[in-house]
């Protein structure tokens, strides 16, 4: 059978990554019995009957090892044939060269592979130079993709592609000319319906039931039921078959712990631990954990110790944050907030974000800048103050307008630079660009979660800075990494954002800190 010559091919293989780098692929019986039934129909003249495949489970589910080695059979295995045109393809280009990458390093360990196929980096491709069949990246882009003939198509973390069809419906039609295309979609779900991942699976669980007749689609959906207990470790092999073999359980039990404390790590669990259609996009921070880090910080930590800063600057006509942190002997963290807002046009926030603006600047809490923007020497002229009795390490900031802040900086006789971009001034304030994306901001995320799960942080409740905190969202991408959702927050989250920075600094700018030379980043 088919099915068996593709098994036996990628047994022949060898894993790039992980525990079991440098052995033999070996299958496990439930991915066996998906490509028996995907590879095992043919029809009367022995062609093979499914032409579109859907893998969703939970991640790290072994899903890129198993699409990237099918892959490969494609290109040059026993479902190889001349001149065929192969592509993988996902939201990203980085996230599309995931399956490249783990191909090419199965090439690589090959030696009949590395002699036949021609891998090059610079173009993302593997040549067949045998059958003339190329494998290519694509990124999430429609240009350029309506003149392609497609043989096989990867479709790698469709979730992420929300309702958009054009690009699918133009890579799902180029596959016309060939007497046996094969598309794979494997990805975790979609927390809307009417995103084509979602669209794509409740029709494969109609096909599985019988409801509609449809022999050339099949559909694999691991996940957890809605009405089963997602903290019920039973439960998560539904989602995960390779649970406790390949993929951690330890992990996915101190990531569970964490959710049951943290409502934006819940649904983020849900969704990409147990697959679960559900918005990842929740409240990030719940009240009882807040309430529980809201002792009152002492503020004369900050003159023993160095203390390391975030600065929000959102626009001139809202709120401008500074969160200053710092760590005692005790290990717990002491947070010291700085918003300010201008003072003209205060009223008029205060009805559209229902928050009592003008009693929190009567009460210390905000500074009413005078006029209707914010004059951002009046900022600086504040910062430079505190920089004569406190040391302050670095401040880590948002790209927004940080240009007009150093030029009110400088004009208010204070010496600051920006890493990578100045050169350093000893004794001057140091600025450390900090992206608000998936990449930089979820080691940020987990600074900040860490640090309220252990109950280590002295907010004192500061009414601007819990605003903040219940108003925030993030949302995940596909791997899992976070940032602040700013579209689905519910007012202004500022507060929170630059806190996360201030941790996220004292933990990467300061080895020396007592409070982070051991402890490292956790990886969720």
């Amino acid at each position: 059978m088919r099915s068996e010559k593709i098994i036996e091919f990628i047994e022949t293989l060898r894993l790039p990554d992980g525990t079991s780098v440098g052995r033999p692929f070996v299958l496990r019986d439930w991915q066996k019995k998906i490509i028996g039934e995907v590879y095992g129909p043919t029809d009367a003249q022995g062609k093979r009957i499914v032409r579109h495949a859907v893998f969703s489970a939970g991640r790290k589910a072994g899903k890129t090892a198993m699409i990237s080695a099918i892959c490969l059979c494609h290109l040059t295995g026993p479902e190889a044939i001349q001149n065929g045109q192969l592509y993988s393809l996902s939201v990203d280009r980085e996230q599309a060269s995931i399956l490249f990458n783990y191909a090419k390093s199965m090439v690589y360990m090959d030696e009949e592979l590395s002699e036949r196929l021609v891998v090059i980096e610079s173009r993302k491709q593997i040549k067949d130079i045998i059958s003339g069949s190329v494998y290519s990246v694509l990124s999430g882009e429609k240009k350029g993709k309506m003149g392609k003939s497609s043989s096989f198509i990867a479709f790698d973390e469709l979730s992420e592609f929300g309702r958009d069809r054009a690009l699918y419906d133009a890579l799902i039609t180029s596959t016309a000319a060939h007497d046996e295309p094969m598309t794979w979609t494997f990805s975790t779900q979609s927390p809307d319906d009417g995103a084509i991942m979602s669209e794509l699976l409740d029709y494969g669980e109609k096909v599985r039931g019988g409801e509609i007749e449809d022999p050339t689609f099949k559909s694999f959906l691991f996940t957890v039921p809605d009405d089963l207990d997602p903290f019920d470790e039973q439960n998560w092999h539904l989602a995960n078959p390779s649970l406790g073999d390949f993929r951690s359980l330890e992990e996915m039990r101190d990531y569970a712990a964490k959710a049951k404390r943290m409502p934006s790590m819940q649904a983020s669990f849900e969704n990409l631990y147990l697959n679960r259609r559900i918005d990842a996009a929740e409240h990030f921070i719940s009240s009882a954990i807040w309430k529980a880090n809201g002792s009152e910080p002492d503020l004369s930590v900050f003159e023993d110790v160095e203390c390391f800063g975030g600065l929000d600057l959102s626009a001139k006509n809202d709120l401008t944050v500074l969160i200053l942190v710092a760590e005692d002997s005790e290990k717990k963290i002491h947070v010291w907030p700085f918003f300010w807002s201008p003072a003209d046009n205060m009223r008029e926030r205060e009805e559209k974000d229902s928050m009592p603006y003008n009693l929190w600047a009567s009460q210390g809490h905000l500074t009413a800048v005078p006029g209707k923007t914010i004059d951002y020497r009046y900022v600086a002229r504040q910062i430079a103050e505190l920089m004569g009795k406190v040391q302050i390490s670095s401040v880590k900031f948002d790209r927004w307008r940080i240009a007009d802040m150093q030029r009110a900086m400088v004009e208010e006789g204070m010496d600051a630079w920006i890493e990578g971009q100045d050169s350093p001034v000893p004794g001057g304030l140091k600025l450390i660009s900090h992206g608000q994306g998936f990449k930089d901001m979820n080691s940020a995320l987990e600074c900040l979660e860490d640090a309220l799960i252990e109950e280590r942080i002295r907010h004192g409740n500061h009414p601007v800075l819990t605003m903040c905190a219940g108003n925030s969202r993030v949302q995940p991408d596909a791997a899992g990494n976070r940032k602040f959702d700013k579209i689905k927050s519910t007012g202004r989250i500022d507060g929170i954002v630059a806190l996360a920075m201030a941790l996220n600094g004292a933990q990467t700018e300061s080895a020396h800190v007592s409070a982070y030379e051991n402890r490292g980043v956790l990886v969720f």
